[in-house]
């Protein structure tokens, strides 16, 4: 296989996860009929990346929309980009049915700059996004071009280190990989998603790459953007093993292991002027 098959495969499992996390208590798109409600996500980042008020921002790698919408509710015209025409369909009508205006365009990530052919005050990447990419370097080059002079670039996501951990019998173990190339992405065939409910995942192929911290804030660095704060967490937005425990919509490692290893990280940079 090869990237165009890489793509297509995840673009199809992203495809049919789209009706089950719309349909999710996970994802409970009926709290956007308040007109106030923003997602955990963004209203955790919020005072990371500071005020949009007003400025054009592009959410890469939108999903469903949720942040891109909690997004345009902290006063940004923003676009939400996404690789999935399903999960573009459900955020279209959220956006309509939740009374936030907000464009979505469907494409694969690398190819942002061709198909919005604009530069854009804010670029954000939310939670769950860069692991489904091969190349990181790729990737930030995207940020930078699609960043006007000035503009600011957000990122939250899992940390490298839990990627190769798999609980086994109440214990953590290292199964996988924590360096691999891009040629050589962790296949996974699981035909559930990470939300609740009972739907299936009919392509249930998928295909994902760790990035190392370190990768990423070169990739930045090296596109000629400046990191302005780069900075780790204790906690996820999903359940990576069953051990964990959720607290105030986050979840943790139990008692014992909560201070051993960082779950998420987050980084600020910005493009010179």
């Amino acid at each position: 296989m090869d990237e165009e098959d890489w793509f297509e495969a995840n673009r199809l499992n992203w495809d049919d996860r789209a009706g089950i996390h719309a349909a999710s208590r996970t994802y409970a798109l009926e709290r956007y009929l308040d007109p106030n409600h923003l997602s955990g996500v963004v209203e955790f980042d919020r005072h990371r990346f500071g005020d949009i008020q007003g400025v054009a921002a592009v959410h890469l790698q939108c999903h469903i929309g949720t942040d891109t919408i909690s997004l345009a509710r902290l006063g940004a015209n923003v676009v939400g980009y996404d690789i999935s025409e399903r999960s573009l369909a459900v955020a279209r009508e959220l956006s309509l049915s939740a009374g936030t205006p907000a464009e979505f365009v469907e494409g694969n990530v690398y190819d942002a700059p061709s198909r919005l052919d604009r530069t854009f005050g804010f670029v954000y990447t939310g939670v769950g996004a860069v692991n489904w990419l091969p190349d990181i370097d790729r990737w930030a080059r995207v940020v930078s071009e699609l960043l006007e002079p000035g503009g600011r670039f957000y990122l939250r996501e899992g940390h490298p280190a839990i990627f190769p951990l798999e609980e086994e019998d109440g214990r953590l173990v290292h199964r996988y990989p924590f360096w691999h190339e891009q040629h050589d992405p962790v296949s996974w065939d699981e035909d559930v998603s990470y939300t609740d409910g009972d739907g299936r995942i009919e392509h249930s192929r998928a295909f994902e790459w760790n990035h190392p911290i370190s990768s990423v804030v070169n990739a930045l660095i090296g596109n000629g953007l400046v990191i302005d704060v780069l900075d780790e967490h204790d906690f996820l937005e999903w359940q990576l093993v069953p051990m964990m425990v959720e607290e105030q919509g986050h979840w943790y490692m139990p008692p014992g292991l909560r201070d051993k290893m960082p779950l998420m990280y987050s980084i600020a940079a910005h493009k010179p002027d």
